[in-house]
């Protein structure tokens, strides 16, 4: 027995010393071609693939990590493509989900009213891809970003069937806020602080592939006007609708009996945070979809929370950029600013190419006149123009039948005191995403995966909550 054990101890000590010597030569690899820097972000993204690996729920954590603090960040190396940290992380849930149906751990699968419609639009998106697909070279990385487009959609139903229960769907929510909240107060520093100071700190995400160089934004990309924050979303449009959708999960929170981090305050702070943010973003939309939010609930939940828009309003009237604010809002409800009618172009161009293809679009790679291109700030007149008015059908079908059977069981959900904030914060952040769509384009557009990802991870989440709803495990 003696020998057995030593001769035991013997082999641990060979396969550990094997290991420390792969490590240590990895790493050693690493630093030689890539530099230190690069190589501390190739390791520290290996061990949170790892700890996502060890659980869909971390898997699903680590997404909205990445979605919320660092949407546009790659692996700093390139290996025929490069993947972006949110492809890897996407790619470790369906990994997870898909072993746990291999082995056994998963036997059901969930079956809503929406499934056949959102499977629809999927195949009308492939469809629409590959019918377009020759209208421009078929790059490598537009197909790793069009497979991307579709496991986003395809995330509705993993999150849908593993969300079965009041504490996961909490702990989802939980992270989600907290992420929000701290990409806010992260835009808030980089805002405040002096723009060389915050030039150089965007500047260091050089080592996950961010742009580089003169990287804050201004109104009108003129940096005679105010400046936007945009945190570490390099787009400050695309910045504010990310801090709405998490502003609206946060205002059923600040009313409720049994918030989710156990107190109100806390909650209050995190929404002022968002609030503040969003006004310094002069995302008129995504002001505009925070306020749609707050309507929505207003009326299922508690109607003295009216007073949430009057201190809305008040915030952004004691704020030191209301002027510049109030005189950039005003200027785009008129039409007199340079982007408003740099939309109002694009949306004649719009018209134009869905007229000459209506039915299928033209795919997601370029258009095929030379006269007409690919690209409008609507979501909804993207959609039209990829996958033509049969896909935006799809589309809206897909949407609606989600809201539809939730308003079907908002009875059940809000006489749920657990359940009642969350299915609520949910369904208004889905709302605040549609109203979002109508004047930009990030969820649904190629280069924006964390957006994509974002709101297809709401629709299943939209879905899970409703059936916690209904009682259904």
């Amino acid at each position: 027995m003696i020998r057995i054990a030593a001769a035991r101890s013997h082999h641990t000590e060979i396969i550990v010393g094997i290991a420390l010597a792969v490590l240590t030569t990895v790493i050693g690899a690493l630093l030689g071609f890539i530099g230190p820097l690069k190589a501390v972000a190739v390791l520290l993204s290996i061990a949170l693939a790892m700890w996502a690996l060890s659980d869909l729920e971390h898997g699903l954590w680590g997404t909205i990590l990445i979605i919320t603090l660092l949407p546009f960040g790659t692996m700093p190396f390139k290996f025929v493509l490069t993947p972006t940290l949110l492809d890897l992380a996407l790619a470790g849930v369906f990994l997870v989900y898909l072993a746990k149906w291999m082995t056994g751990q998963d036997h059901r699968l969930f079956v809503f009213p929406a499934t056949t419609p959102i499977l629809a639009f999927m195949m009308l998106a492939l469809f629409s891809f590959v019918a377009g697909s020759g209208n421009a070279t078929l790059t490598p990385n537009l197909m790793r970003k069009f497979a991307g487009f579709i496991l986003n959609i395809a995330l509705v139903f993993v999150v849908a069937d593993h969300v079965s229960s009041h504490p996961k769907l909490a702990r989802l929510l939980r992270v989600i806020i907290l992420g929000g909240s701290a990409a806010a107060l992260l835009g808030l520093t980089l805002y405040f602080i002096p723009v060389d100071l915050a030039e150089r700190a965007l500047n260091a995400l050089h080592i996950v592939n961010y742009p580089t160089g003169t990287v804050l934004r201004y109104i009108e990309d003129n940096p005679a006007n105010a400046l936007r924050a945009i945190g570490t979303s390099v787009d400050p449009n695309a910045f504010g609708g990310l801090l709405a959708i998490v502003g609206a999960l946060v205002v059923p929170q600040l009313a409720t009996t049994r918030p989710l981090f156990g107190c109100r305050w806390s909650a209050w702070v995190m929404f002022a945070l968002v609030a503040v943010t969003i006004v310094l973003t002069f995302s008129r939309t995504a002001m505009a979809a925070l306020l749609a939010a707050i309507l929505f609930v207003i009326p299922l939940r508690n109607r003295k929370m009216l007073w949430l828009l009057v201190l809305a309003v008040v915030l952004i009237v004691v704020l030191t950029v209301a002027p510049q604010y109030s005189g950039h809002f005003s200027a785009g409800l008129q039409g007199h600013d340079l982007a408003t009618r740099m939309r109002f172009g694009e949306y004649k161009d719009a018209f134009t190419l869905i007229g000459r293809y209506p039915f299928f679009g033209v795919g997601f790679s370029a258009a095929p006149d030379v006269d007409i291109y690919l690209g409008v700030s609507s979501a909804y007149l993207l959609l039209a123009e990829q996958m033509g008015v049969v896909g935006l059908a799809a589309f809206m079908i897909s949407i609606a039948v989600v809201l539809g059977w939730s308003m079907q069981h908002r009875r059940a959900a809000l006489s749920d005191p657990d359940l009642a904030p969350q299915w609520l914060g949910i369904h208004a952040a889905l709302i605040a995403a549609l109203v979002i769509g109508l004047l930009d384009h990030y969820f649904v557009n190629l280069e924006f995966q964390a957006a994509q990802t974002f709101f297809w991870l709401l629709v299943g989440m939209a879905l899970a909550a409703t059936r916690l709803a209904q009682g259904l495990k």
